[in-house]
Formats: structure tokens, sequence, C-alpha cells
């Protein structure tokens, strides 16, 4: 990952087609010792590709991973308000349980503590 951040890095800064030579130089600045394979690797899987190709490929891949639940499915599925509302109610809940069961779980010493 830090060699695509440091390839998008060195494309913000003006390089059309960033080379192993420019991202190593980032990453170098920030004190991250590179890995030529590695390095190898993503420039050749990026050379002659725009970012702009390059990210909208990636967030089409990004649509088929699981996010964690009904929320993010919700949230992200219709993006009207209504099912964000029983989404955040139930997370509301779910704090208040939390809350109540950290309360009683202070009464079973009736205030005193092991060393008083």
């Amino acid at each position: 990952m830090r060699y695509v951040a440091a390839y998008l890095l060195a494309s913000l800064g003006g390089k059309d087609s960033p080379n192993a030579a420019d991202i190593k130089k980032i990453l170098d600045s920030v004190g991250i010792e590179a890995d030529d394979t590695r390095l190898d690797k993503v420039v050749s899987e990026l050379s002659g590709k725009s970012v702009e190709e390059v990210i909208a490929q990636g967030y089409g891949k990004l649509a088929s991973v699981p996010s964690g639940g009904a929320v993010a499915v919700a949230a992200s599925a219709g993006g009207s308000g209504g099912a964000a509302a029983p989404a955040a109610a139930a997370a509301e809940e779910k704090k208040e349980e939390k809350k109540e069961e950290s309360e009683e779980g202070s009464d079973d010493d009736m205030g005193f503590g092991l060393f008083d």
C-alpha cells in the first residue's frame, strides 16, 4: 500500500508516469526502506495507466468487498435517510445497554475495594 501511495503522491506532484526512482525517493524521505521487487511490481502494473483510471477500477473492486454489516449496506444502498434512522436507533440502544451493565457491575463490590 505504501508503494501505491507514493506512486499517487508522485503523480500528484506532476509526474505523468512515476518511475521506481521517484517512488523510492518519496519513501526514503519518510524513512521507509523500499523493497525493489514490490516497487518494480507496482511500477509495472501502473505504467501506462492514468491515476483516474486506476481509481475507477479500484472503486469497482471495493463494491464487492463486505464492509461489516447491514448498517453500511443500508446507508450506501439507497442513500435515503429512512434507512439510516432505524440503524442509528439500534446503535443508540446498544450503547445504553452497555452503559447499564457497567453500572450494575459497580454495585457488586458495594463500595468496598479489595485493599480497603
